[in-house]
């Protein structure tokens, strides 16, 4: 586990953080279909409505997350990621913990995500999963199918 983690709301303005998101974008493209590829690029990440956040231990960048909100009732998690030295030490799980602490303070019933199956998906859906997120129909724009599901988790 991290001893020290720092998250903080990031511009994507620096190197570091920008080449993660090219590395979670290139993780994306590589397991997943062409058309079911939903991961946003730096741009996009910078719309209204997008949070976006980067996790640091000292000066390293550990991982990223982001929130949209969808409604007033409604945010959806995008861009979850842990830098490649950072896997497997509790960086996704703080993330996750910041975005759902971010979410209620907003006052959202609910926070949804999109993502994949097979091998590459599976430790992110573990983590959804251990802090109570389950399996829903589609949302916003997504459609399910073989590859793509959604899933959400309703806030207190």
């Amino acid at each position: 586990m991290i001893v020290k983690l720092t998250i903080i709301e990031d511009d994507l303005a620096g190197e570091p953080i920008r080449e993660l998101v090219a590395r979670h974008l290139s993780g994306m493209h590589a397991n997943s279909p062409a058309c079911k590829v939903h991961a946003l690029p730096v741009e996009l990440l910078r719309q209204p409505g997008v949070t976006f956040y980067s996790a640091w231990t000292d000066d390293a960048l550990a991982g990223m997350g982001a929130i949209r909100e969808l409604d007033a009732r409604h945010g959806e998690l995008k861009s979850m990621r842990v830098a490649d030295g950072w896997l497997g030490k509790g960086v996704g799980e703080a993330v996750l913990l910041h975005l759902l602490g971010v979410a209620q303070s907003r006052g959202y019933a609910r926070v949804s995500l999109e993502t994949g199956r097979g091998p590459a998906f599976e430790p992110a859906l573990g983590l959804y999963r251990k802090h109570g997120f389950a399996n829903c129909g589609p949302f916003a724009d997504y459609v399910l199918d073989d590859f793509s599901q959604c899933l959400t988790l309703a806030l207190r």
